[in-house]
């Protein structure tokens, strides 16, 4: 029983270090959008916005399920791609990692979209707050 609960344990602390990898991956992209800072939100609103809903599309039935803690750890590498020394030979890796072309790319249209519906929604809340105060 007890090499259950700490095994248990372990899979949720791993659990825990995939994701926060990718939030970080994440808030580095927020960090340098221009559009995030036009608009004024803050790069950790919208890194939470991002991970939720990406995560909602990501392979896995729960965020500890072995499917989802590699599909952090794959998309976090799809984020440094540009980062890395030699991306073409990432880029030939996340193919594998990811399963096929198909997959990366449905992975990568997967976060583009989550990252336009989040921006749009912050903003629209953002304006609605806005017009709230002014009355």
């Amino acid at each position: 029983m007890k090499k259950l609960i700490v095994i248990g344990l372990i899979l949720l602390l791993s659990g825990c270090a995939e994701k926060k990898e990718y939030e970080q991956a994440v808030l580095e992209q927020m960090e340098t959008d221009k559009d995030i800072k036009d608009y004024n939100i803050t790069p950790e609103t919208m890194t939470k916005c991002v991970v939720e809903t990406t995560a909602n599309n990501m392979p896995g039935l729960f965020p500890f399920d072995p499917a989802r803690l590699t599909a952090y750890k794959n998309y976090t590498k799809m984020l440094k791609l540009n980062n890395t020394s030699d991306p073409k030979k990432t880029l030939e890796e996340l193919r594998v990692d990811f399963g096929s072309p198909k997959d990366l790319a449905e992975a990568h249209a997967n976060y583009t979209e989550n990252v336009v519906n989040c921006m749009s929604g912050l903003v629209t809340g953002t304006e609605e707050e806005l017009k709230d105060k002014q009355k």
